[in-house]
């Protein structure tokens, strides 16, 4: 049972890092070189200025065929540089789902119906791809191809796509309505797409410490070793 729920699993979890990293792209991404690049767009605008976020969505999952497998809800909250929490729950189930939580040294994914925590040195979770936008770094978005894909739906959409072939995502929309995220809409390379839509985005909100700070709760089993 716990082999089939693993497995169950494993798809919100790759997609929730593609997500998260995505999202870091934009609220963590102290780009300045690359922000150069983007600044035409609504993305460079958006990065501008940014301290923090706080932003609630519903999300809705996919298939190849176009059907809906996978509806949910979450939070997002980012205190930059480096932290975030990222937390998302089936619809209807407010006590399970996943958190995901960065804390400036280490990077966290706690999965409420495995009871399992993992855990890597920020450092090390950074190599893989997407999660190396999570670093926040002068060059970040030198790994994507980011451009202005018009308007549409009343949304302005730039478009990002990864240049490593090994990347969990093929591309990814994001719609702005002024200077406030709205929808976020992600193809994985396995014909799923994410759609998100931001019920609210508060630029520069209150974020505390302890909101993007994790420490595993009693009984859960934590694979990896954080860095102190």
């Amino acid at each position: 049972m716990r082999a089939q729920r693993e497995r169950t699993g494993s798809g919100s979890a790759r997609r929730g890092v593609a997500l998260i990293a995505l999202a870091l792209a934009l609220a963590l991404g102290m780009a300045t070189a690359s922000a150069a690049r983007a600044d035409a767009t609504v993305l460079g605008r958006f990065l501008e200025g940014l301290k923090s976020l706080r932003a609630t969505f519903s999300e809705s999952v996919a298939d190849a065929h176009g059907k809906v497998v996978e509806q949910s809800s979450g939070e997002l909250l980012v205190l930059r540089p480096g932290r975030f929490r990222w937390e998302i729950h089936p619809s209807g189930q407010s006590g399970a789902g996943q958190v995901m939580i960065a804390d400036g040294r280490n990077l966290w994914f706690y999965d409420r119906d495995l009871a399992q925590v993992t855990v890597r040195p920020m450092d090390a979770a950074l190599s893989a791809t997407p999660a190396m936008l999570l670093s926040g770094g002068p060059h970040v978005l030198e790994a994507f191809a980011v451009s202005d894909a018009g308007r549409s739906d009343g949304l302005d959409w730039v478009r990002v796509v990864p240049k490593a072939p090994d990347a969990d995502f093929r591309d990814a929309l994001f719609g702005f309505a002024g200077n406030t995220l709205k929808r976020m809409i992600l193809n994985d390379k396995l014909g799923e797409t994410a759609t998100l839509n931001f019920a609210r985005a508060e630029r520069n909100a209150p974020v505390a410490m302890a909101e993007v700070s994790f420490t595993p709760p009693p009984g859960a089993d934590v694979i990896g070793k954080p860095a102190q």
